[in-house]
C-alpha cells in the first residue's frame, strides 16, 4: 500500500459559481492529510477571497491554484492572466459588499504578496503557519 502524500497540489480552473465551495473541500482534505487541520478556516477563507477576485477582475475567469505544504504551514498561490493588481479602497464603503478581500487576507495570513509576470499576468499568494509538523 502506498501512503505517499504529495507536498503540493496544482489545479487549473475556470472559476464559476460553485468553484470556491469545491476548492475549499479540496484544501480542507489536503490540510487534514498534512496534519494541519487548524489552518483550514484561514486557508479556506484566503482561497475564497482570491478566487472571488478572479471572478470579479479576470475577464476569462481562468486561473491556476497551487497549494504547497511547507515545513511549518502552507502556501497558496493563485495565478491568472490579468495584469490588474489587487487593491483595497483607501476608505472602504461600509455598505459595499466588495473591497474587503485584501483586508481579510492581511488579517488571516502570516504574509501575502503579489508577483507580476513579464509575459503578462500575476500571482497572488499567501502563507499561513502551523504548529511544528513532522514531515515524513
Amino acid at each position: 500500500m502506498n501512503d505517499y502524500i504529495p507536498a503540493q497540489y496544482t489545479m487549473r480552473l475556470t472559476v464559476g459559481e460553485h468553484a470556491p465551495r469545491h476548492v475549499r473541500r479540496i484544501v480542507r482534505s489536503f490540510l487534514e492529510e498534512w496534519r494541519m487541520p487548524e489552518l483550514s478556516d484561514a486557508v479556506e477563507l484566503g482561497v475564497t477571497e482570491l478566487l472571488a477576485n478572479v471572478v470579479r477582475h479576470v475577464p476569462d475567469r481562468r486561473c491556476a491554484l497551487l497549494l504547497l505544504r511547507q515545513r511549518n504551514g502552507v502556501r497558496v498561490e493563485v495565478t491568472d492572466g490579468s495584469d490588474e493588481l489587487p487593491r483595497t479602497p483607501a476608505t472602504p464603503d461600509p455598505d459595499s459588499e466588495n473591497g474587503r478581500g485584501l483586508l481579510l487576507l492581511d488579517a488571516m495570513a502570516d504574509k501575502w504578496g503579489v508577483c507580476l509576470w513579464s509575459g503578462g499576468g500575476k500571482t497572488v499568494w499567501f502563507e499561513c503557519g502551523a504548529e511544528a509538523v513532522a514531515l515524513e
